[in-house]
């Protein structure tokens, strides 16, 4: 193993093994199709049946019942996923029938029918539960005995993973809603295609990395300098001891509320669109839906509470650190994925599109130089990738090239389409590339924040981002205003959606890159497999309350008005996150030095 990885960095490409960009490229794609066929969901369901682009003329909250669920198990199944790579698969191979189900996906829902779209989104919830934990794992596999550089390699992919995210949203959302939804969806097929031919084909470039487990237990050195430190040596030794075993209790706890948990994600939007239900039942007046779901959570707190409270004091205090910086989570998560349902409608029927005179000139230039300008970088990686590597996976190059060739193509016709367009009207998929930008252009700075002196404590971060998520929607409260009850069009600047956004993807930097990496810092190595699930649920469970709330937006709206609906937005997570700041001191002493 040491020797393939060592093999691995013989050849780089800008000080990183050709392997790291293997995986850029191929996490880039699936990001491509991923996002590309996402942004289109809700304008898809709720797409008039009478219009030059027909979708099913779904209500808002039937739409956004089923993203909801459909969004939440996509963080779930990669809690199985990748314990059938560590058990059985491999990390490799994992990934590659990942890519092969999900491509599946995206050619079922380019169908359009009832059954393949449901089958469609069925099979990229599976395919994405073996993807997408263990093309990460195949990195940290590399870089095991290169701890200094793991953290660039994982920015370097965190600008696949939105440089995907970008021009999937871009492109995908420009044919479906130009073109028809079938041109989106399928452009999202044909990328996720390419992506699993490009990996597959170059996978004999990383030997032995992410092969199939050795059943043998291995103890590993990070670095050289630790074999010489007692402490680190003693935690990789209880790192390999299996330490606060499952008992059965926990296991019983686990299954009953796992079926409690699925049973409620999919009986809502049974219930909800077609008015059947899993649980048909009341108890004092309460649904069984509610009842199985409370269930499922008082259980499931008390597998968490029972299984903390048997560690020693140190990792238990930072094991409830844990667990507090994940319901904060929750919250964030709940109210940042609107970009997905209440926002994209916001975009699309009560936002101004439509641009002439000089702004329409300005908006063309700065979305050509936005698109053009990224692809010329990472076209510029693709060259001095062909000029390493093509004799050894020339093949997996080609596909590369084809799939460039593609993007280039497309982004070229859409600047022509759009250049000689009279009247310009702003597609409403592409407000959904500005989280991406603003990533993009905004992470180094945070990133220099976060290494000055002026670094604040976990807490602080949580709560600045949620103060930052609110205040994106105080600006569409304040642009909504003027929008009488019930009203189901409006023409509001796109300005107070593009300032949303921006404040949004402030907040995500503060937020959601550092969870992780306080989770690996804080929980130790024999309990980080359980902690991750942990995380990757509370993930899900704001993904689900997302949608949730966001389909209340036509009776909200209806009944006051569009501004108080994303007023509600405003004031619970700023309010959520003044409480994470006052709770500063708590943290900081539950997690014992850690910062």
């Amino acid at each position: 193993m040491k020797t393939d990885i060592e093999n691995l960095f013989k050849d780089t490409v800008l000080g990183h093994p050709v392997g790291l960009f293997i995986l850029f490229f191929t996490e880039m794609w699936e990001r491509f199709s991923f996002y590309g066929m996402r942004i289109l969901l809700i304008l898809f369901l709720t797409a008039p049946l009478m219009s030059d682009n027909p979708g099913w003329d779904w209500p808002r909250e039937h739409a956004l019942a089923l993203i909801g669920t459909y969004a939440s198990l996509l963080y779930l199944t990669p809690i199985i996923g990748g314990w059938i790579a560590d058990k059985f698969t491999g990390y490799r191979l994992a990934v590659v029938i990942g890519c092969v189900v999900m491509t599946l996906g995206h050619a079922a829902m380019a169908l359009e029918t009832t059954s393949s779209f449901y089958l469609g989104l069925a099979l990229l919830v599976i395919g994405t539960g073996f993807f997408k934990p263990n093309i990460t794992s195949i990195i940290s596999e590399m870089y095991k005995t290169r701890e200094s550089k793991k953290d660039g390699a994982y920015t370097i992919f965190y600008m696949g993973v939105n440089a995907g995210a970008f021009f999937g949203m871009m492109l995908c959302g420009y044919l479906a809603e130009n073109y028809g939804w079938a041109y989106g969806f399928g452009l999202a097929g044909i990328f996720m295609l390419l992506g699993m031919l490009q990996f597959i084909l170059a996978h004999k470039i990383f030997g032995k990395v992410g092969d199939r487990p050795s059943k043998k237990v291995e103890v590993i050195i990070h670095e050289e300098e630790d074999i010489n430190d007692p402490a680190v040596v003693e935690e990789e030794v209880k790192a390999a001891i299996k330490l606060n075993p499952f008992t059965t209790f926990d296991y019983v706890l686990i299954v009953l509320s796992s079926i409690g948990g699925l049973l409620y994600l999919f009986n809502d939007p049974l219930e909800t669109i077609y008015s059947k239900s899993l649980v048909p039942f009341q108890i004092g007046g309460m649904s069984g839906t509610n009842i199985v779901v409370l269930a499922a959570l008082a259980m499931f707190l008390l597998l968490l509470i029972t299984r903390i409270a048997r560690y020693l004091p140190i990792v238990r205090d930072r094991l409830i650190a844990v667990t507090i910086f994940a319901l904060f989570t929750v919250f964030f998560f709940a109210f940042f994925e609107q970009s997905l349902g209440s926002m994209t409608l916001f975009a699309s029927d009560y936002t101004d599109r439509t641009l002439e005179g000089n702004s329409a000139t300005i908006f063309k230039i700065i979305d050509g130089l936005l698109t053009t300008i990224p692809l010329i970088i990472i076209t510029y990686v693709i060259i001095l990738i062909f000029k390493k590597t093509f004799t050894k996976i020339g093949a997996s190059n080609i596909v590369l090239a084809i799939a460039f060739v593609l993007v280039w193509a497309l982004v070229i016709y859409r600047i022509y389409d759009k250049a000689f367009s009279e009247e310009l009207r702003v597609d409403a998929t592409w407000f959904g590339i500005l989280n991406s930008f603003f990533i993009i252009t905004l992470a180094p700075l945070f990133s220099k924040w976060w290494e000055s002196k002026y670094n604040p404590s976990a807490a602080m971060k949580y709560g600045i981002g949620l103060v930052l998520l609110g205040l994106g929607f105080a600006i569409l409260s304040y642009g909504a205003m003027d929008i009488p009850p019930g009203a189901k069009t409006a023409s509001v600047s796109m300005v107070f959606l593009i300032m949303a956004y921006l404040f949004h993807t402030m907040g995500e930097l503060c937020l959601s890159p550092l969870g992780l990496s306080y989770l690996s810092k804080l929980v130790p190595a024999r309990m980080i497999g359980f902690m991750f699930g942990v995380w990757y649920l509370a993930i899900a469970v704001g993904q689900k309350a997302a949608n949730t709330m966001g389909g209340m937006i036509d009776k909200i709206s209806a009944e006051y008005s569009l501004g108080t609906f994303f007023l509600i937005f405003t004031l619970i997570p700023i309010g959520v996150g003044f409480i994470a700041m006052l709770l500063n001191p708590v943290l900081k002493k539950l997690m014992h030095g850690i910062r």
